[in-house]
């Protein structure tokens, strides 16, 4: 697989609106809060050096907010982590474009990715096509993306119902008494110690549901095929959690479907294998059967 070297990008404008929750607060403390991987010492050099804008105007850190001000952090340009670069594309046409995105690849700019990303890789080839679905940056398989306006709303009307078939194949931790599962755990955001907060298994979350069969078991793990009908963040990992089994090698989610209180990594590490094989739909536009299957990478059984 092909790798990028750490790319030197173009930096980013983060814009955010002054919430009633942070009326009459400071600017520092604000941007320390929302902007969390960096402390209040580390945002004092980024204001002394004019990144930070309020309604337009450089701010220093000490200004009291006022709700429906406008904040803009102005970020240079810095080096982002190698990404894969190689993609298969798996369908064509006037309307859409499917591709086989490989793990360590991010679908969308994020989490200090904002070149090498599949979204710019797709847009180099296919301008002006958007994904309508996204995965996250461990997991590989088939990513969707609409060429037109009429392919992604129809498309995104349909993509949490069962007229859209979406079957993944994942290698869980333990061996699974059961052949097959029917997981409804509800996921919606916990507090985290670390992290601020986190999708996972949760009683107050939305209905959430998964179709979980074990079509492989060895001595110490189970690779199950999972059909999803519901469209929740990380649904996968955290629906097998919660039944017993999280994903082998999951930094994020342990048995229950609840993070670990102490994090191994980051939430976007990779180390497990969850691989989105198969997508079938009716074609937005034509009508036509689409059956897409992308090949399993290397390390699944």
């Amino acid at each position: 697989m092909a790798y990028t070297q750490p790319m030197l990008n173009r930096g980013y404008a983060y814009m955010s609106i002054v919430g009633p929750e942070d009326e009459g607060g400071t600017l520092l403390a604000h941007l320390a809060r929302v902007y969390s991987h960096s402390s209040e010492e580390e945002w004092q050099q980024n204001l002394s050096h004019g990144e930070v804008t309020v309604d337009g105007v450089v701010a220093h850190g000490s200004e009291s907010l006022a709700a429906g001000q406008t904040l803009v952090w102005n970020r240079p340009p810095w080096f982002e982590p190698a990404a894969p670069q190689q993609f298969e594309v798996l369908l064509d046409d006037a309307h859409l474009v499917a591709v086989n995105k490989p793990s360590g690849l991010p679908t969308l700019p994020g989490g200090g990715f904002m070149e090498n990303t599949l979204l710019r890789l797709v847009q180099k080839q296919f301008p002006g096509a958007n994904p309508v679905h996204r995965l996250g940056r461990a997991t590989s398989g088939i990513v969707l993306f609409a060429k037109t306006s009429e392919a992604a709303a129809m498309l995104t009307a349909n993509w949490n119902t069962d007229r859209v078939q979406k079957i993944y194949r994942a290698v869980a931790q333990g061996v699974a008494r059961q052949d097959d599962y029917e997981i409804v755990a509800p996921i919606g955001l916990v507090p985290h110690p670390l992290i601020g907060s986190v999708w996972a298994a949760s009683v107050s979350g939305k209905p959430s549901k998964s179709l979980a069969k074990a079509i492989l078991r060895t001595a110490s793990s189970t690779t199950f095929e999972v059909s999803l009908h519901s469209g929740r963040p990380h649904q996968i990992r955290i629906h097998l959690a919660s039944i017993g089994h999280p994903l082998v090698g999951d930094p994020l989610y342990g048995v229950g479907g609840k993070p670990f209180e102490n994090l191994p990594g980051l939430p976007g590490d990779g180390g497990y294998l969850l691989h989105a094989q198969f997508l079938k739909f009716t074609h937005p536009v034509t009508g036509e059967h689409v059956d897409l299957e992308a090949a399993l990478p290397s390390g699944f059984l």
